[in-house]
């Protein structure tokens, strides 16, 4: 069978075709990347831990009503999702200071922020991803309030679920990001969480021990990535004790 055209190739996913009209086969890379791709490496096992982990986290959203465009798990590392517009934001919400913000507003790291805070930028790695107002939303057309209503709603139930699940397994949710894509029912148009949800976006620290499980130990060379997104899969229950996600690359037909 000839193999699947592709769509998109970005620093950690591939997209292809799906096999029907208005689905994309999502496939999870290896590739790890920090500092708007300055600092780049392959590590063996990330994607199918990516992939499992935003299946889990992606599943439990829809469960509970938050609509999501994720469809299926085809294998280790590919999804059926379902195709959408992407809005051209990347919608942040922080429970604790950290990583930009801390150093932005001159905040000790771990610091507990009043309340959810929601933050937005512009999704453009020529510009380094900028940090945007609803004001500049508004003025260029990237979304409408209505748009930002939901956007926002949407953001902070998906904050609720991960901060009870992550709470339930003893890890402190800190920050996450994620993306929203529109997508049409006839000229009815709604807004679904998409892209991912794995520890790539996500600020996750062990509570008893302030370890860190997500990205910022590939950022800050404190160790080995695959044990720390390991652990996550672990303790979620996504991946049995023990086991090892160093699967090679499945190739789409």
């Amino acid at each position: 069978m000839a193999r699947r055209k592709k769509i998109y190739e970005g620093k950690a996913k591939t997209l292809y075709e799906g096999p029907e009209p208005g689905t994309i086969i999502q496939y999870f890379k290896d590739d790890a990347t920090a500092f708007n791709a300055e600092k780049k490496a392959v590590i063996e096992g990330k994607g199918v831990l990516n992939n499992m982990l935003s299946e889990y986290f992606m599943t439990g959203l829809n469960t509970i009503g938050v609509p999501t465009h994720f469809i299926k798990r085809i294998n280790m590392r590919e999804q059926l999702v379902r195709a959408c517009e992407m809005v051209p934001l990347e919608v942040i919400v922080r429970n604790f200071a950290a990583g930009s913000m801390a150093k932005r507003l001159g905040m000790d790291e771990g610091t507990q922020l009043p309340r959810p805070i929601v933050e937005y930028c512009l999704k453009d790695d020529k510009l380094g991803d900028p940090l945007v107002t609803e004001e500049h939303i508004a003025a260029f057309g990237w979304a409408s309030q209505q748009d930002m209503d939901d956007i926002l709603s949407l953001a902070l139930r998906v904050n609720d679920f991960l901060s009870g699940v992550m709470f339930g397994v003893g890890i402190r949710l800190v920050d996450f990001k994620i993306e929203i894509g529109r997508v049409y029912d006839g000229d009815f148009q709604r807004l679904i969480v998409a892209d991912e949800i794995s520890p790539d976006s996500c600020r996750l620290w062990d509570i008893a021990t302030g370890r860190k499980l997500d990205k910022d130990v590939f950022r800050r060379d404190l160790g080995s990535l695959t044990d720390a997104y390991t652990e996550v899969a672990t303790r979620l229950g996504v991946m049995p004790k023990g086991a090892t996600p160093m699967v090679r690359p499945t190739l789409i037909n």
